[in-house]
C-alpha cells in the first residue's frame, strides 16, 4: 500500500454496515446528498434538515468507496472532521441560521501542496515526506473560518509542476471515468475525488492549468482568479514576484453555483502574499448576458482540437447565442507561441531553478536522475526529471525569452481590447479528452505542448472558469474554459452557471455509484 493512502480492505463492507437497515429512501436521501452543491448542504445544515455528521459520514463513506481505485485521497482525518461536524451541531443547535457562517458544517478535501494543521505537507516530493504542517495556509485557514471541515489531503504531481498527478510519495492517481486515464495536474488528486462524489469541493492551485486541467479530466467545474486575487500564502512550492500573480489559488466543485461564494471567502489581501490585493467582487446573478461580445477561440493556430471537443464549444456558443450574446469567431496572433510565451515568462518570475528546488536546496543532475529513473532507482518522477533538464533552456537564449516575454504582453493588450469591459472568451482546455497515462510526457520533446492552452492564461493573469458539458464517444467529459477580462471573475462564473442549466454540468462517472446503488 502506497504511504499515506486510505487502506482498500473492508471498504465495501464497512460503506454496506453504515446503511444496513435503512429504507431506501433513507439511502437515496443518503446518495442526493452526494450530489448537492456545498452551498445547498450548508443551507440543509442551518435548517437541521440534515446534520453535519451525516453529511460528513456520507462523504466519508464515498471517499472509502472508491478511494482504492483512484488514489486521490492521499491521508484522511476523519476522527477530527468528525469532531468537528459535532461541534458544528452543537453550534447550529443554540445558534440562529443567518449567524452561522456560509460553509457552516460541510465537508471539504484540501490539496496536499497546502499547510493543514496535522496533515503532511510535502508536494510529492521525497524530502519532505515526513513534514507535517503545523498551521493552516491562508487559502485552508478561511474555508475553515467559514465552517469547512476538511476531510484530508489530496494527491498532486510532484513539486506541482507537472500534469499528470503522480510522485514517488503517494503514486499515481486515477480518473474516475477511466483509471486507464490521467485525472491532470497538479490538483490532480482534487479534481478526481469531487468528480467521483466523494468532496463537494476542494482547494486547487494553478501557475500553468492547474486548477483548469484537473477540472477538464474529472468533468467538475475549476476557477482560475484572476492573478492576486488570492494569497497563495502556505502552500509548497510558492511563487516570487510577478510568479505570485501567475500562481493563482482557488476551488473545484461539482456545482457551478458554488464557485462564487467560495471566491468571496478565499479573496483579499493577507498581509503576507505580496502579489495579492484587494478586489470588488461582482455578484453573478445580475450579469445579463445579452449583448455582451461572445469571442469563440477554436484553437491556436498549431494544435487542433478533437472533433467532439469542437463541437461540445460549439453548441455552448450556440446556447449563449440564443441569450442574447453577440458572437465572432477569432483568432489571436502570438497564440501560437503559447507554450514559448508561457516559459519564457515563468523562467524570468523564477527565483530559484526547478533543479534546486527538487534538492530542496541543493542542485539536482537532472542527467543523472534520468538514468536512474531508467535504472528504477531514482527518487523523482521522470517528468520532474525532464523538467529539471529542460528549465535552464529560456535562460540560455536569452533574446529569444525576451521576445516571448514581449509577445506575452502583447497578447494581455489584444485580448483585453478584443474583450472590452465585458466580453467573454470560450478557448479550448486541451486538445483531446482525458489521455492515457504516460501519453502528457511524450510531448515535452516538443515546442507546442497542449497544456499550454491552460497557462497561457495564467501569465495573462485573467480570470477562467473550466466547464464541464457533458461526455464524450469514450464516456470521457467534455469542456472548455471561459475567459474574461481583469477582475471580471464573477461574468466567467455566471456563463458557467448559464451553461450548467443548459448543457448539465457534472455527470458523475458510473464508478461512482450514484444513483445505482441499493440500501442492504
Amino acid at each position: 500500500m502506497r504511504e499515506g493512502a486510505t487502506a482498500p480492505p473492508g471498504v465495501l463492507g464497512t460503506v454496506t454496515a453504515r446503511v444496513r437497515g435503512r429504507t431506501r429512501a433513507a439511502f437515496a436521501a443518503m446518495n442526493d446528498l452526494l450530489l448537492e452543491s456545498a452551498t445547498r448542504l450548508a443551507e440543509r445544515i442551518r435548517a437541521g434538515e440534515v446534520s453535519s455528521r451525516e453529511v460528513v459520514e456520507v462523504h466519508v463513506a464515498q471517499i472509502e468507496r472508491v478511494n482504492p481505485q483512484l488514489n486521490a485521497v492521499v491521508r484522511t482525518r476523519y476522527d477530527e472532521a468528525r469532531a468537528e461536524a459535532e461541534r458544528a451541531d452543537a453550534l447550529r443547535a443554540r445558534t440562529r441560521p443567518e449567524d452561522l457562517p456560509p460553509l457552516h458544517g460541510v465537508p471539504c478535501t484540501i490539496k496536499e501542496c497546502f499547510a493543514l494543521a496535522g496533515m503532511p505537507n510535502a508536494s510529492g516530493l521525497v524530502a519532505r515526506r515526513h513534514l507535517v504542517s503545523e498551521r493552516d495556509a491562508t487559502a485552508v485557514a478561511r474555508l475553515r473560518a467559514a465552517g469547512a471541515i476538511p476531510l484530508g489531503v489530496t494527491n498532486t504531481s510532484e513539486l506541482c509542476m507537472w500534469m499528470e498527478s503522480n510522485n514517488r510519495v503517494y503514486g499515481r492517481t486515477n480518473n474516475p471515468y477511466d483509471p486507464a486515464r490521467i485525472v491532470g495536474g497538479s490538483s490532480g488528486g482534487e479534481g478526481a475525488i469531487v468528480g467521483a462524489g466523494g468532496s463537494p469541493f476542494g482547494l486547487g492551485s494553478d501557475v500553468g492549468g492547474s486548477i483548469r486541467g484537473p477540472a477538464f479530466f474529472n468533468g467538475v467545474f475549476g476557477h482560475k482568479p484572476t492573478g492576486g486575487m488570492v494569497p497563495a500564502t502556505g502552500q509548497y512550492p510558492i511563487a516570487a514576484g510577478a510568479g505570485l500573480r501567475y500562481l493563482t489559488t482557488g476551488p473545484i466543485t461539482r456545482r457551478a453555483t458554488d464557485l462564487m461564494p467560495l471566491l468571496r471567502v478565499l479573496a483579499g489581501p493577507d498581509g503576507l502574499d505580496a502579489g495579492c490585493r484587494h478586489f470588488d467582487l461582482g455578484d453573478p446573478a445580475q450579469v445579463d448576458l445579452s449583448g455582451r461580445t461572445l469571442l469563440d477561440v477554436p484553437d491556436n493556430g498549431v494544435l487542433r482540437v478533437s472533433p467532439e471537443l469542437r463541437r461540445a464549444q460549439e453548441e455552448a456558443v450556440r446556447v449563449l447565442r440564443d441569450r442574447g450574446m453577440r458572437v465572432r469567431e477569432v483568432s489571436f496572433k502570438g497564440l501560437e507561441k503559447q507554450f514559448d510565451v508561457w516559459s519564457a515568462m515563468m523562467a524570468d518570475a523564477q527565483e530559484h531553478p526547478f533543479s534546486h528546488m527538487l534538492g530542496e536546496g541543493r542542485r539536482v543532475r537532472a542527467g543523472l536522475e534520468i538514468v536512474k529513473h531508467l535504472l528504477g532507482r531514482s527518487q523523482h518522477t521522470l517528468p520532474a526529471s525532464l523538467l529539471a533538464l529542460v528549465d535552464p533552456v529560456p535562460k540560455l537564449f536569452p533574446g529569444l525569452a525576451r521576445r516571448m516575454i514581449a509577445l506575452g504582453h502583447e497578447l494581455r493588450a489584444s485580448f483585453a481590447e478584443a474583450l472590452g469591459p465585458d466580453g467573454v472568451l470560450l478557448y479550448p482546455s486541451y486538445t483531446v479528452p482525458a489521455p492515457r497515462h504516460g501519453v502528457p510526457v511524450r510531448w515535452l520533446v516538443r515546442m507546442h505542448h497542449p497544456w499550454a492552452y491552460l497557462a497561457i492564461v495564467n501569465v495573462l493573469e485573467l480570470p477562467a472558469t473550466q466547464v464541464p458539458v457533458g461526455l464524450g464517444a469514450e464516456g470521457l467529459p467534455l469542456g472548455f474554459q471561459v475567459v474574461s477580462g481583469h477582475g471580471n471573475d464573477h461574468v466567467t462564473i455566471a456563463v458557467a452557471m448559464e451553461l450548467e442549466r443548459a448543457l448539465g454540468g457534472w455527470t458523475p462517472p458510473a464508478m461512482a455509484g450514484l444513483g445505482c446503488v441499493t440500501a442492504a
